[in-house]
């Protein structure tokens, strides 16, 4: 019941074109795993363009995450709370959204994109830390250009099947998530290293003053 009117409304927003998909993808109710998929269908029976709708879809996958991180910036934890459930998160995603951005720092408002469970509740703590409206959406545009890209391609080659898509894309994610977890291993590393620097250069400071 929910999918069929969630495609209905997919379908009403495919009227207005590019800008439809996108306007589709700005609403976190509205899952990108059923939107994009069905927009390679669309490009693979010539109705629009790959780059173009490559292009849309993370667009509107860059603003989406916005009201998100607008909640968590203007409203805090207990309005997340409160309201993530009409955003398809719940305070589970929120608690381990908020120990993944403890840990890592704000380059998880990239690297979280391709993780499940925290990509996207991530964008919470991002705007309860304030972070840079600007550093958020270019992390979140980076992330999501090759997602929806994927996501697109796999729809097109898919065709009639392209409610198939999601198990594939997993699989060829799989090498990706890899990847990006050595990253964060790597991005954590850089950081306690940093840190271990700055308390040390503190500590000589305090020697010579005294």
């Amino acid at each position: 019941m929910i999918e069929e009117l969630i495609l209905s409304l997919i379908m009403m927003f495919k009227s207005l074109g590019y800008f439809g998909v996108l306007l589709a993808l700005c609403f976190e109710f509205i899952p990108a795993e059923i939107v994009l998929p069905l927009a390679g269908f669309w490009v693979a029976n010539g109705e629009f363009n790959y780059i173009g709708m490559v292009l849309a879809g993370t667009v509107g996958g860059t603003l989406g995450p916005l009201t998100l991180y607008a909640l968590g910036r203007y409203g805090g934890r207990p309005l997340v709370v409160k309201y993530g459930k009409y955003f398809l998160i719940n305070e589970r995603q929120v608690d381990a959204a908020d120990r993944f951005f403890d840990k890592y720092g704000a380059g998880v408002a990239f690297f979280a994109r391709f993780l499940p469970i925290v990509r996207t509740a991530i964008s919470v703590p991002c705007g309860m830390t304030k972070m840079s409206v600007w550093k958020f959406s270019i992390y979140t545009f980076s992330a999501m250009l090759p997602i929806t890209a994927l996501y697109i391609y796999l729809g097109m080659k898919l065709g009639e099947n392209w409610e198939e898509a999601s198990a594939l894309f997993s699989e060829y994610m799989t090498p990706v998530i890899i990847v990006i977890v050595i990253g964060i291993v790597i991005y954590a590393g850089i950081k306690l290293y940093q840190k271990k620097r700055q308390k040390d250069a503190n500590l000589i400071q305090v020697k010579e003053r005294n």
